[in-house]
């Protein structure tokens, strides 16, 4: 009886390896375009700096759009909270909807919103939490030099 707990243990690791060693690069719940670096913005509703980022968000995808994909996840556990939210300000940029907070865990975040820039290859280049808009000249300058 006492093997079981032991054989349970070991199936659990196997199969985390098998995640970790089979993942993909970047996930593919934000439909990243291969060959592109990817800014991804965690938010929520509920968050008055995630409203403010979102009109830069939308510059950036208008900028940039061709070069670089940006995606917006929504981290509400009530997708009507987002919708909501989205009328008020909207996007012109991907959004992924992540309620369980899977793909936010992955990147262990700070607060809201938060910024993750990936390379094609789905490394980590950059990782912001907060949004001032007197600090977008270092927002962009990490986007600039993951398009070099």
């Amino acid at each position: 009886m006492t093997a079981r707990p032991w054989t349970r243990l070991a199936t659990l690791a196997l199969t985390l390896l098998a995640n970790v060693a089979f993942a993909d690069p970047i996930p593919r719940a934000l439909d990243a375009p291969p060959g592109k670096p990817v800014y991804v913005d965690f938010w929520a509703s509920w968050c008055t700096p995630c409203a403010q980022s979102f009109p830069w968000l939308n510059s950036v995808q208008q900028r940039f759009g061709s070069e670089i994909h940006v995606v917006g996840v929504n981290v509400d556990t009530n997708k009507s909270d987002a919708a909501r939210f989205l009328q008020r300000y909207p996007a012109r940029f991907a959004l992924h909807y992540d309620p369980a907070g899977e793909l936010a865990a992955q990147y262990q975040l700070q607060g809201m919103p938060s910024a993750v820039l990936l390379s094609p290859d789905g490394k980590v280049l950059w990782q912001h939490s907060g949004f001032r808009t007197d600090e977008i000249p270092v927002y962009e300058a990490a986007i600039l030099s993951a398009l070099k």
